[in-house]
């Protein structure tokens, strides 16, 4: 199997913290995104969307973060991090479900993303503040629920384990540390935050993304 990824790449770093966490056996490849590979033709017979990750299994392909992660802890049989109790599974899909649509949509597409990255930038200034003003309330909203109802008293975000659920989310809330979120208002998240950095490879799958975080490091963020 080979996994087609970027580093930084949100949707990618899951997959590399599970694949390396589980040993699991699979090639991966970058596609560079700062350079626009992903949008060069031979990548697009790959994935006509133009996005990593993508997972390859001779001529069979699959993509989709959520979708690979669960195809992958199937595979594998990682039944620690994805239960096969139904009514358990079902809340683990609900959790990545939400992150997707739900909590990314606000914070990292709404806030994070217009601040880091250069084409989510809004066309003018008076769009960009009223866009960061839109998505810092609804932010705020989703982190509130992540923490006060998905978390809680708990460690996890889906049950009384660490599932994949825990590691895609984790790596978008953690996109939040290039733009310089605080989260000192959800100690829940804190705490969820912390006992994910303690894994063996939480550094390695981040280490880019931190590189990132470093380099933006004087730059001056709307505060959440």
């Amino acid at each position: 199997m080979k996994l087609y990824m970027h580093p930084v790449s949100t949707t990618s770093r899951p997959l590399l913290l599970l694949i390396a966490e589980k040993d699991l056996p699979i090639e991966t490849q970058v596609v560079d995104l700062m350079t626009g590979e992903h949008m060069q033709a031979e990548f697009g017979a790959i994935n006509p969307n133009h996005l990593v990750p993508v997972l390859e299994d001779g001529d069979w392909r699959l993509t989709e973060s959520q979708a690979i992660l669960q195809f992958l802890a199937d595979q594998f049989e990682l039944y620690d991090l994805y239960p096969q109790d139904l009514r358990a599974r079902a809340r683990v899909n609900e959790r990545l479900d939400w992150f997707n649509t739900q909590f990314f949509r606000e914070y990292g597409y709404g806030f994070c993303y217009p601040q880091i990255f250069p084409h989510h930038v809004r066309q003018d200034d008076d769009a960009q503040t009223k866009t960061l003003a839109w998505g810092s309330e609804r932010a705020k909203k989703a982190l509130g629920i992540l923490d006060g109802e998905y978390i809680g008293s708990g460690d996890w975000v889906a049950g009384d384990s660490m599932s994949i659920a825990d590691l895609s989310g984790a790596c978008m809330v953690n996109v939040g540390e290039v733009a310089q979120v605080d989260l000192s208002d959800y100690p829940n998240i804190q705490r969820w935050m912390a006992n994910m950095r303690k894994l063996e490879h939480w550094d390695a799958a981040n280490e880019v993304l931190y590189g990132f975080r470093d380099s933006v490091a004087d730059k001056e963020f709307v505060a959440l």
